[in-house]
């Protein structure tokens, strides 16, 4: 069976404000118990457990050190990335979706959709909003040699709610902020709400997925 998807997308840079601007994040996880605004309302549903994301007592203990008392929630969301990349090992083939949060913080090591899952669980476990993010990241070839067709890869990454700034995503797999190579496809509370393909397959013998991306600016 192959499934082929082609689209034409139009993709933007968001703005983020200075870390300065914004609240401490005590005030921000106060805020989510008594703000009333229909953003904030849709937001509240990421402060709470889902299928592959438990609010836990380890990952309070681990956000803590970008979380201290008064620091301004974009500083200690961007610090939160920074050690996730450098905390934990990208090593493909070495967990699955089934793969859980204890797991990873034991083995240390996982991929892009673990580090998203890790950085949420983190984030919910302060009392804050995040939600997972599905998507395309094209890639650059080095200087001087051609672009490999389907070197690109189906992405994830994190976003944090930010009261009077909305929604701000943050890559910790790459360690930075997503750009226009960032291409969303899905948001929701984890991977089970944004699985690209759903089915089963009836049927013996054994099988193999392959899964290729391609992604190019419209004027190439």
């Amino acid at each position: 069976m192959s499934i082929e998807v082609e689209s034409i997308v139009d993709v933007s840079t968001k703005k983020y404000p200075t870390a300065e601007v914004t609240l401490p994040w005590e005030m921000v996880r106060e805020a989510m118990r008594w703000d009333l605004s229909p953003a904030a309302l849709e937001a509240i549903e990421f402060t709470f457990d889902s299928v592959h994301i438990r609010r836990s007592s380890e990952l309070a203990t681990y956000a803590e050190t970008s979380f201290p008392p008064g620091r301004r929630l974009l500083e200690a969301v961007l610090d939160l990335t920074r050690r996730i990349h450098e905390d934990f090992k990208y090593s493909p083939a070495t967990t699955t979706i089934s793969t859980t949060l204890p797991e990873v913080m034991r083995m240390r090591k996982g991929v892009c959709q673990d580090f998203a899952h890790l950085q949420i669980g983190c984030l919910r476990s302060m009392g804050l909003a995040a939600r997972y993010v599905s998507g395309y990241l094209r890639t650059l070839p080095p200087p001087g040699k051609p672009r490999l067709i389907g070197a690109d890869a189906s992405h994830a990454w994190v976003s944090v709610y930010f009261p009077g700034f909305g929604w701000l995503d943050f890559d910790p797999t790459n360690n930075r902020v997503p750009s226009a190579s960032h291409i969303t496809l899905a948001w929701g509370r984890d991977y089970d709400d944004v699985s690209p393909v759903r089915g089963v397959l009836v049927g013996g013998g054994k099988q193999r997925m392959v899964v290729g991306v391609d992604v190019e600016p419209i004027e190439e």
